[in-house]
């Protein structure tokens, strides 16, 4: 049992005993001693004074004596008003550092191997347009929490629904048709995704000229919207393509072959994946059935135009569309008839869809409809909402062609990796292979590491400069710490040192600089159980970068190989070992790889 947990529950025990109150172990809240009190915990006394009618003062004074004589393992307490600050012996320290140094999982809890998974979607792509900005928080978020999930020790499902169809899709092919001439990824030299993202585009442009044209005959913007030709030639493909028109078909599955690749190599530079794809042309049928099903329950209703709707108005929300007047489907019917597929598949415990913030909404009325069309397993869809990346110009527009795309920003962060490294010259022993191999894990540790550092749900602000740097809260810092790590372990292991016959007892003292390495490595566990429970990757980077920052002032600081004592010495490298494993760890669940050297 770790020192919180026994402090947690000596505690309660001792409020129950002095002064009848009733507390769980759950209830004493435990905080860091701030570094310039003396201590390692802090128990916030203020909540149960009024209970235990004393001063803060008072009582602290009185837990502490208690605690201090019935747990071996605090060897001084100080009362700072009414903040009681724990100090912990050597020994616990030496103790934990010993049992935990050759668990290279270090706070990473085994499978559980039992239980129902959890369904993770993220990515969820339109085959109109190249992955982008956008999508890259997107998967990474969504990987990162797969990730984090199975560090907790849950069985994880990660999946992708492509977007495969409806009027954007149309939008691209059309254009394609009018203005291609032929042009294939082979022909003109561009990625599959590129290419029908660049007429996705194509139709933009001439939609709006076509819309111009109209507005200045007279007619009001919405008309002109409506009326426009291309528009109106996008809907009837869309409907010949509900309606199996062979020849539609095939040019969907043609251009959509195409994207299909460019994602494929695009995600394989991410470093993501999934178990199972999901394509919305598969899923919207079920959807349909599932809307008839909630007609002939009463559920929906169909209005005089024949289009189908579900009134959510006792439930604080509007009337929503499920059916259009021509009875193509909408986003939110694919949704249900994938959330029915994906639950029969998986039987999920939960499934999380990773989506931005702007479709809100949209996971509301989801959970809705399903609970009322009697699914019991409705209160299981969660939306992990994200904010958006937004850059130093403003937002990304794909239909205006000024999104960052993803290919480009991965080259380009690759470039700036390769020019950073060889800037500081710790290349020029490496081969060829390994130095474009270590560029590609910096530039993908300062790309992850920047987007996932920041909490899910708030808005950030995209800067590759910033990103790219072996100083400060970077991706390439904390893989530059691991590299420097494993140098001193090989040299510690080639010196012949022996840290694992090293007892706790072999540990009198600690250094400052050490302590506050072994605390920060405490609390590992306590960290992923907690980041996993708000889904927040930014919780382990910001351990990530605090365990490296602190073990670099250690270093800074503390001879380690240099030291004459050769005790000390395998117990410092045998510290550096511990934390090796647990940068690696962190890091990993971020989707980042950390170089042996560099």
């Amino acid at each position: 049992m770790n020192i919180c947990t026994q402090l947690q529950e000596s505690i309660a025990g001792i409020l129950k005993e002095l002064y009848r109150i009733e507390a769980s172990a759950s209830d004493v809240v435990l905080q860091a001693t701030k570094k310039e009190f003396d201590g390692d915990y802090t128990w916030v006394v203020f909540p149960f004074v009024k209970a235990a009618r004393k001063s803060p003062e008072a009582m602290a004074t009185e837990v502490g004596a208690l605690v201090q004589e019935r747990l071996s393992e605090v060897e001084g307490y100080n009362v700072v008003k009414g903040f009681l600050n724990f100090s912990v012996t050597t020994r616990y320290w030496g103790r934990f550092v010993r049992e935990c140094c050759t668990d290279t999982r270090f706070g990473m809890k085994p499978a559980s191997g039992t239980g129902k998974p959890v369904v993770v979607e993220y990515s969820s792509p339109n085959t109109n347009k190249p992955l982008h900005l956008g999508h890259v928080r997107n998967n990474l978020l969504g990987w990162s929490v797969s990730e984090l999930l199975s560090a907790n020790g849950m069985q994880v499902k990660r999946v992708n629904l492509v977007n495969d169809r409806g009027i954007h899709i149309c939008k691209s092919m059309l254009a394609w048709q009018r203005y291609g001439h032929g042009e294939t990824p082979e022909s003109s030299g561009m990625k599959g995704d590129h290419l029908v993202g660049k007429y996705y585009v194509e139709f933009d442009k001439h939609y709006k000229e076509e819309v111009a044209r109209l507005t200045a005959s007279g007619c009001s913007e919405d008309e002109a919207r409506q009326q426009a030709p291309l528009m109106q030639e996008a809907q009837r493909m869309l409907k010949l393509w509900e309606e199996g028109d062979a020849e539609v078909r095939q040019l969907w599955k043609r251009m959509n072959g195409w994207v299909y690749e460019g994602f494929d190599e695009t995600y394989r530079k991410l470093g993501v994946g999934f178990d199972k794809v999901y394509y919305e042309s598969d899923t919207y049928l079920l959807g349909k059935e599932l809307v008839q099903k909630g007609l002939d329950m009463g559920v929906l209703f169909r209005k005089e135009d024949g289009s189908v709707w579900c009134d959510l108005t006792a439930d604080g929300l509007d009337q929503k569309l499920l059916l259009r007047k021509d009875g193509t489907s909408v986003y939110m019917t694919q949704d249900l008839g994938t959330a029915l597929l994906r639950h029969n598949d998986f039987g999920a415990d939960r499934l999380i869809y990773v989506v931005g913030n702007e479709q809100d909404y949209h996971f509301k009325v989801l959970k809705l409809i399903l609970a009322k069309l009697g699914f019991d397993w409705a209160d299981q869809v969660y939306h992990l909402s994200y904010g958006m990346v937004e850059l130093p110009n403003g937002k990304m527009k794909s239909r205006e062609g000024t999104v960052v795309d993803a290919d480009d920003l991965v080259a380009e962060m690759e470039r700036d990796a390769a020019e950073m490294c060889r800037d500081r010259g710790k290349i020029d022993d490496m081969s060829e292979t390994e130095r474009e191999h270590l560029f590609h894990i910096l530039a993908m540790g300062a790309l992850k590491y920047f987007i996932l550092k920041v909490d899910p749900s708030k808005n950030m602000l995209f800067n590759p400069a910033e990103s790219i740097d072996f100083n400060g809260n970077t991706g390439p810092f904390i893989q530059y710490t691991h590299a420097r790590i494993r140098s001193i372990v090989r040299k510690g292991e080639k010196e012949g040192l022996h840290w694992a016959d090293m007892s706790e007892a072999d540990i009198q003292v600690l250094t400052a600089k050490e302590r506050e390495v072994v605390k920060t490595l405490h609390e590992l566990p306590n960290v992923v159980e907690q980041a996993a429970a708000a889904f927040s990757p930014a919780m382990i980077a910001n351990f990530a970068y605090e365990l490296a920052k602190n073990f670099n002032s250690f270093y800074q600081d503390t001879p380690i190989l240099r030291e004459t004592n050769e005790q000390l010495k395998a117990f410092r490298v045998m510290l550096c070992a511990m934390v090796g494993h647990a940068l690696r760890n962190t890091m990993q669940i971020l989707g980042i790889e950390v170089p042996e050297r560099m």
